[in-house]
């Protein structure tokens, strides 16, 4: 019998999306063949906490309450996970090990290529886009400037430092309103799931949004509102990325906000969307060079805005870690293109072990020639 492949899945963490990452990762858990895998639950609690869990756990609550201490080994030679005792000093035995990590984490500490740093220096597999890719597709900032200079279109903005908020705020109104204009959204530059997000349609909504956007980030992205469709699309891939068929989101708000997402019902996901021919190409062609712009990996989202009025296609973001719940986005598009949720999660990881190769080919030593 063909060994089964211990996978982790690597959930939770410091992030204001902490309880939609347990969503995403009890889907993904509940997608997979357990005669190909031999899953090993790692829970990282709000406060950062590392805890592991059996196979037997399939309620990830459960492991963040009551799952074993351990630590990330960042030793190549070693085993991936370390046993911590009461004393939270390293413990003697070994913890258990993992053929390849799943992070499914949104947000900080999570998707912004921290984890990834770890898992690099640790040489595991895992799901997803790397360091850099994950850095990139995080921060919104240099996220649009790479797609700027990929040749992609991105709606104008500009970055508010929380610094500079906090000592000079009408100077920086006063930039705001003379580059961008009403209405705008006030984001914070890294975070994801619509956490922070305002809408602000006069300057005296400007104080408030920004000041909610800072709690969450040092630095505060403010960019025009568009009258638009939200349309999203999903790639699969490394070197050769392809894009699925593309999904339209009407949003029971205003827009696509954390509750529209994850709260309040009526939110309607189109698949595919109903777009031309040529929209639903273009849409496919800027995913794949969005994905390719910030070295992505894997898996991505990337999201658009169509405008209503010129017909303007806007790339607006790219989620390297996509929402893996039951109503999310990129599994569904997936599922609408042939490739069903659990064959999805089956990609996902060759993908990992592919990318592993593929980097073990480089070289790390330099011997100078005398």
């Amino acid at each position: 019998m063909r060994k089964r492949i211990r996978l982790g899945i690597l959930f939770g963490g410091r992030s204001g999306e902490h309880d939609v990452s347990l969503t995403s990762a009890a889907s993904v858990l509940k997608a997979l063949d357990p005669n190909r895998y031999e899953v090993v639950p790692i829970g990282i609690t709000r406060e950062g906490s590392w805890l592991v869990g059996s196979a037997a756990d399939k309620l990830l609550p459960d492991v963040l309450e009551n799952g074993k201490p351990v630590t990330l080994s960042v030793d190549p030679s070693g085993p991936i996970l370390i046993p911590l005792n009461s004393k939270l000093s390293l413990a003697v035995r070994q913890g258990p090990e993992v053929d390849v990590v799943f992070p499914v984490l949104h947000g900080t500490f999570g998707e912004d290529g921290t984890v990834q740093g770890l898992l690099e220096l640790a040489s595991v597999p895992y799901v997803g886009a790397g360091v850099l890719g994950s850095a990139a597709g995080m921060d919104k900032d240099v996220m649009k400037r790479l797609f700027r200079d990929a040749g992609l279109p991105v709606v104008p903005w500009l970055v508010v430092l929380r610094s500079d908020w906090e000592r000079k705020p009408t100077s920086t109104a006063r930039r705001v309103a003379r580059e961008i204009r009403y209405p705008l959204f006030v984001k914070p530059a890294n975070l994801g799931s619509s956490v922070g997000i305002s809408k602000v349609r006069q300057a005296r909504e400007l104080a408030a949004a920004i000041d909610l956007a800072a709690s969450f980030d040092r630095r505060i992205l403010v960019e025009k509102a568009v009258d638009a469709r939200e349309i999203e699309c999903s790639v699969l891939g490394n070197d050769r990325p392809e894009a699925s068929v593309a999904g339209e989101v009407i949003p029971v708000n205003e827009f696509y906000d954390y509750e529209a997402k994850y709260v309040k019902e009526g939110s309607e996901l189109i698949i595919p969307a109903r777009l031309t021919s040529r929209q639903m190409k273009q849409v496919q062609e800027y995913s794949i060079r969005a994905f390719q712009a910030v070295d992505c990996a894997g898996m991505a989202r990337v999201d658009f805005l169509l405008d209503r009025r010129t017909g303007k296609l806007w790339v607006n973001e790219i989620n390297t870690i996509p929402g893996f719940t039951p109503i999310s986005m990129y599994p569904k598009l997936w599922e609408a293109s042939g490739l069903p949720y659990p064959q999805l999660v089956d990609r996902l990881i060759e993908l990992a072990f592919e990318r592993h190769r593929e980097k073990t080919r480089t070289r790390h030593t330099y011997l100078s020639p005398r």
